[in-house]
């Protein structure tokens, strides 16, 4: 008798990829777990429980945990990647000998790689050159899908079945799936929120007040999509759960690992204490650098970034970062309403503007 049940891999042992693994179990997959430390799986196996990173959440028990990644990925339709941006590579290729072109090859992870400003999307078309690829974001914070409070995400992919698929793997009456198409907006918006919610954590813990978050927190949805549209990202998905969405629960939550650095940062800690206070992967301190190099490059004004990183990597104090903010040119609201440059032609044709 064979089992017609959906058959899931996920790799990773994270909080978000142990919540996918039982959501997924929870509608009556099956569900096969990689991860690498021997008593970390033997926990999940035994106890159900993931002490690491989810201690309090019980995992389906019908999820089962293992080191062996032909064993996970055999017979896998759909594969979650729950990796560090780090490693995300390096685990593609361990995984590669195993995968084959049927199978549906999701992301999960909001990080972009250096070499060629890759997303992780990207990396996996790369790596396999199938074509069944998509990306999960979205406003998710682990421990509050644990707890399963409700919650929505995007499934991103330019192949409807997968879309499709994924939408039936998921979701259920607490965990929402909506879909889209622009797979890179969506991906690149959950990578670069992860700034943002930096320069939140810093500004709640220097004191500054509900209009500065306001402003902080419109200006970031500004300067994501201007930089995603630049690089051929639809600037409609900026309005919806994976741009804006996201960017209001990791600018606003304590439970944001980017978040909690900014905070520490804000507390006069140095970036190396701040990570290391913080125990995990915080993606968006890599992400910073990242952008503000390729902004630079391109040629896309990005202020926010480019004050973070000086924050972050050259010892400029926060609240005096602020300030130098606040006092740069003012600009549009809205760009693509109306585009920066007929401000600054606007401003020239002022009164004295040319003896200024």
């Amino acid at each position: 008798m064979t089992d017609e049940r959906l058959q899931v891999a996920v790799l990773g042992g994270g909080s978000f990829g142990t919540a996918i693994a039982s959501i997924a179990a929870d509608n009556g997959a099956r569900v096969r777990q990689w991860l690498r430390d021997p008593a970390l799986i033997e926990q999940i196996n035994r106890e159900h429980r993931n002490p690491r990173y989810l201690p309090n959440y019980a995992i389906n028990p019908s999820v089962v945990a293992s080191d062996d990644m032909r064993a996970v990925l055999q017979d896998a339709e759909v594969v979650f990647i729950a990796i560090p941006s780090s490693a995300f590579s390096a685990v593609v290729r361990q995984a590669r000998a195993w995968l084959k072109p049927s199978q549906i090859l999701v992301s999960t992870t909001k990080g972009i790689r250096e070499e060629g400003f890759k997303l992780m999307s990207q990396i996996l078309e790369e790596e396999t050159g199938f074509p069944h690829i998509g990306v999960l974001s979205g406003p998710n914070l682990a421990s509050e899908i644990a707890d399963k409070q409700l919650t929505a995400t995007v499934i991103a992919s330019d192949d409807p079945y997968t879309r499709a698929r994924v939408q039936s793997a998921l979701g259920c009456d607490y965990f929402r799936v909506y879909a889209s198409n622009d797979r890179y907006g969506v991906e690149l918006g959950g990578a670069l929120k992860n700034i943002y919610a930096i320069a939140a954590g810093m500004a709640a813990a220097l004191g500054m007040g509900e209009n500065t978050r306001s402003m902080l927190m419109t200006r970031a949805l500004a300067e994501m999509s201007r930089f995603a549209v630049a690089l051929g990202a639809n600037p409609l998905t900026f309005i919806g759960l994976a741009g804006v969405g996201d960017l209001i629960v990791t600018c606003s939550s304590k439970l944001s690992r980017n978040y909690r650095v900014g905070f520490a940062l804000g507390e006069n800690k140095t970036l190396e204490e701040a990570i290391e206070s913080l125990g995990q992967v915080a993606e968006g301190v890599n992400t910073v650098s990242l952008v503000r190099e390729k902004a630079r490059r391109e040629d896309i004004y990005m202020p926010l970034a480019e004050g973070l990183y000086q924050v972050l990597f050259n010892g400029v104090p926060a609240r005096q970062m602020a300030q130098m903010l606040m006092q740069q040119e003012q600009s549009s609201d809205v760009e693509f309403v109306l585009p920066r440059q007929d401000v600054f032609e606007a401003r020239r044709m002022e009164p004295g503007a040319e003896e200024t």
